[in-house]
């Protein structure tokens, strides 16, 4: 059993925030199937499209979020979230290139919702997790491979140290194909009611099922429910 914290430092300052769980049993990662390559691409083209006319940081969701990171006393401008940063990267023609199924999936709940998303292996955690405001000491080995520094950055930490964040990941809880089990995070919009909120995680759930198989439950963290059970 593993226990699910949203903290308040970060409730108190944003009273709507939410973050959406996903918890995948039994899966199977591999390369992405052709359908799932071809239409992230055909996605990210009609996306380019529309940045012609539209700036990245006018999209709702880069726009929503990037006032998050001030409100959490981040700069949006030095440590941009990664919804933002994809969506910057597509607006240059910079497209993604396939890398497994989970993380190929991930990236486009990410560019569709204009949300960040994170998924970690549930093997590499350890006790409970805690979603929190990071402080100066909060770092980890990023996936990009950088020392992250999450000051004012919301992380989620296990018994063994921070994991995750709405910026970059970190090296220690990404997905593999080896992968069987895992937890994924939406950083979702405060401005979604809750209804809305667990339609979009049943939805992309689902569609996550469909190629990998196994079993997928959701839940919700709120201010009105900070904590839930795996």
């Amino acid at each position: 059993m593993t226990t699910i914290q949203l903290n308040s430092s970060l409730t108190n300052l944003v009273p709507d925030f939410k973050i959406g769980i996903i918890h995948y049993t039994k899966i199977v990662v591999e390369e992405s199937p052709q359908m799932i390559k071809g239409r992230t691409l055909l996605y990210q083209e009609n996306l380019y499209l529309d940045l012609q006319d539209i700036a990245v940081t006018e999209k709702a969701g880069v726009r929503e979020w990037r006032a998050l990171w001030k409100k959490f006393g981040a700069d949006p401008n030095r440590y941009r979230p990664s919804s933002e940063a994809l969506l910057r990267r597509i607006a240059k023609q910079n497209y993604l290139t396939p890398f497994h199924s989970a993380v190929d999936l991930n990236n486009f709940f990410s560019l569709q919702y204009e949300i960040p998303v994170g998924i970690y292996d549930a093997a590499t955690l350890s006790g409970n997790i805690e979603i929190s405001l990071g402080t100066e000491e909060t770092t980890y080995a990023g996936l990009n491979g950088r020392d992250v520094m999450l000051k004012s950055i919301p992380c989620s930490a296990d018994a063994i140290g921070p994991f995750g964040s709405p910026f970059v990941d970190s090296k220690r809880s990404a997905v593999t194909e080896q992968t069987t089990d895992a937890i994924q995070v939406f950083y979702l919009r405060p401005s979604l009611r809750d209804q809305e909120c667990l339609q979009l995680l049943e939805s992309a759930g689902k569609m996550f099922m469909q190629i990998h198989g196994g079993d997928y439950s959701v839940s919700l963290l709120s201010q009105q429910q900070p904590s839930i059970t795996l």
